[in-house]
């Protein structure tokens, strides 16, 4: 029985000290309205420069390559140069050898002969008719046009002679291998007595142009823009790490590749000393020039938060949080883009704390 009536008296406590702590708590002062937290500085908003370096990899390739197959089907007779072999452009580099083209060119020499002689008796009639056709009656019209007529298809007979006979003959020719310019043989992939051909799987000899090379490297397109014809470009390997070397761009692609998004650039790099080498990875340091067309402000200036990259304005003692487009960085720097103007006044710490549309406080 003292259980039962204790356990309602608890139950009548604890309602009148919620009901004391409600009433005193709808009696007390109400909540102050939220402002900006404490900024400990503002800065003027000002137009300045920035001046970076970007660090891209590129490769070193021959200024000129090529790829020395046979042009007709023959069977390797001589190789007079091998793998490291500096040549000058006509060097002879390899002889072949196909038996059935010496028989066809002496077939199409004495077909040749023969059409010279059919048309020079087929000549010589038609000058003899046309001579006698002078006298009223000794030769028929119709007889003298055969004899032109036939005249004429000789003479086509026999240019078309000449023309197989020019073509076995440069065949022929082909059977010599030579150096179309000055260079060094990288590779050689067949020895004397191998069959090659027009349909060959590897070439006979792989040609560089070393004395000059190419440096080839993708710009990404937020800074192919900066990148104009003839300026330097330093780069070192990673072979040779203690020295810098140096090439002016000679070419740009002037598009954008579509699956990297990214320009093509040349530069031709001079190496009389044969010290870089065709293959090479090289690292660019490229210095991208300073733009005075963009707001200037300390990286601390510019705050990113999952809804986007903004500054902090102040404006008539209230605080705006203004969206940008972050540009380029440097020595705690950045490039800003947005509805600014100069001589806007921007919390120099952005922080979320300061909440958009609070009231300004220093």
């Amino acid at each position: 029985m003292r259980r039962t009536f204790m356990l309602p008296a608890a139950i009548l406590l604890v309602s009148a000290s919620v009901a004391w702590v409600g009433c005193d708590s709808s009696k007390g002062e109400p909540a102050k309205e939220a402002t900006a937290a404490p900024v400990k500085e503002t800065i003027s908003l000002e137009k300045g420069t920035i001046s970076t370096n970007l660090t891209l990899p590129g490769e070193l390739i021959a200024f000129q390559q090529v790829d020395l197959y046979a042009k007709v089907s023959s069977f390797v007779k001589t190789l007079t140069v091998d793998v490291g072999s500096e040549v000058r452009a006509g060097q002879l580099l390899a002889v072949l050898e196909a038996p059935e083209i010496s028989s066809q060119l002496s077939g199409a020499s004495s077909r040749l002969q023969a059409l010279e002689a059919v048309y020079t008796a087929s000549k010589a009639n038609y000058n003899r008719l046309l001579e006698t056709s002078k006298t009223p009656g000794t030769i028929s019209p119709n007889d003298l046009d055969m004899a032109n007529g036939r005249q004429q298809a000789d003479y086509a007979s026999l240019q078309a002679a000449k023309a197989a006979y020019k073509e076995i003959s440069d065949n022929r020719n082909y059977l010599e291998i030579r150096a179309p310019f000055n260079g060094v043989i990288t590779s050689r992939n067949v020895s004397a007595g191998a069959f090659v051909g027009p349909n060959g799987k590897e070439p006979i000899f792989t040609l560089q142009q070393q004395d000059r090379l190419r440096l080839v490297v993708a710009v990404p397109e937020v800074y192919s823009v900066f990148l104009r014809k003839s300026d330097k470009i330093d780069f070192s390997v990673k072979s040779m790490p203690g020295e810098q070397f140096s090439a002016n761009i000679s070419r740009l692609a002037g598009a954008l590749d579509n699956r990297l998004r990214s320009q093509r650039i040349e530069m031709d790099v001079p190496n009389t000393n044969k010290k870089l080498l065709p293959g090479m990875v090289a690292e660019l340091k490229v210095a991208l020039p300073a733009t005075d067309s963009a707001f200037v402000v300390p990286a601390s200036a510019v705050l990113t938060s999952s809804e986007g990259v903004f500054v902090i304005k102040v404006n008539n003692n209230k605080v705006e949080w203004v969206p940008i487009k972050k540009g380029r960085e440097a020595d705690k720097k950045a490039e800003i883009f947005g509805d600014l103007h100069t001589s806007d006044t921007i919390v120099k710490e952005a922080t979320e704390e300061v909440r958009n549309g609070s009231t300004f406080k220093k």
